[in-house]
């Protein structure tokens, strides 16, 4: 059975409800990144910070998976499939995806502050299920510190990147869905790909990638996906 790899950024969720920034004039939800994505940020005002993720986290019982994350799911009928999203947000797991690399973090979760930038010796076994549930000043870890939201900040090393790299040098196919391909390292993943193996881009947007193996459809991920599974021969779960 052959690979798809699926790079996956904010334009997917966008359809389920979850604004994106860059959409914004550099304002995510009412506020500068700088204030709520960036280590600096936490530094300054963690209680803002923590307030910000609070709600994006309760937010996430009010949205669901849209058909891109349906049809990115379906995928694994016909391919092995890994999914490398920059997406913090659960919905490619509610959809069905069974291998997915978060590799900006994951809102449902949280860890010790003091673990922040630890590349080398990062371990999950830091990391803490909390569902929606808010954090809030003076919750502690097991170890005493502070918690955070498990979310890889502006500022902060991405310490899954070499398994997305290992992931994508290995893929048959590469589709890279709703990512403006400007935020690295993630934009640069395509790369890695093996020579000689398609990749599709599915955003509204150019993208700045000059790659020959690269076809573009020019749409959001909804219907972007749709056309994918033309390409690759393969029928829409709806017509099941």
């Amino acid at each position: 059975m052959k690979k798809i790899v699926v790079l996956t950024g904010a334009g997917v969720s966008a359809e389920s409800g979850i604004k994106t920034f860059r959409d914004s004039d550099g304002l995510w939800e009412n506020h500068r990144v700088e204030d709520v994505a960036s280590i600096e940020g936490w530094y300054r005002n963690p209680g803002l910070v923590l307030d910000f993720y609070n709600a994006r986290r309760a937010q996430l019982s009010e949205v669901e998976p849209n058909e891109a994350h349906k049809l990115i799911a379906a995928l694994q009928k016909d391919y092995r499939v890994t999914v490398v999203t920059q997406n913090v947000d659960n919905l490619h797991e509610r959809a069905g995806s069974s291998k997915v690399i978060h590799l900006h973090g994951e809102l449902t979760k949280a860890r010790p502050e003091n673990r922040y930038n630890d590349r080398d010796n990062f371990s999950e076994s830091c990391v803490i299920n909390i569902g929606t549930k808010p954090i809030h000043l003076g919750d502690k870890a097991p170890n005493g510190a502070q918690l955070r939201p498990h979310i890889v900040w502006f500022g902060e090393a991405v310490p899954k990147i070499e398994e997305a790299i290992s992931e994508v040098e290995t893929a048959d196919v590469l589709l890279i869905v709703g990512t403006s391909m400007q935020v690295y390292p993630a934009a640069g993943l395509y790369n890695y790909a093996p020579n000689g193996i398609p990749i599709y881009v599915i955003d509204p947007k150019d993208v700045p990638l000059r790659d020959k193996r690269v076809i573009h459809i020019k749409d959001v991920a909804t219907n972007g996906m749709q056309n994918i599974l033309l390409y690759l021969g393969l029928k829409s779960a709806s017509d099941d």
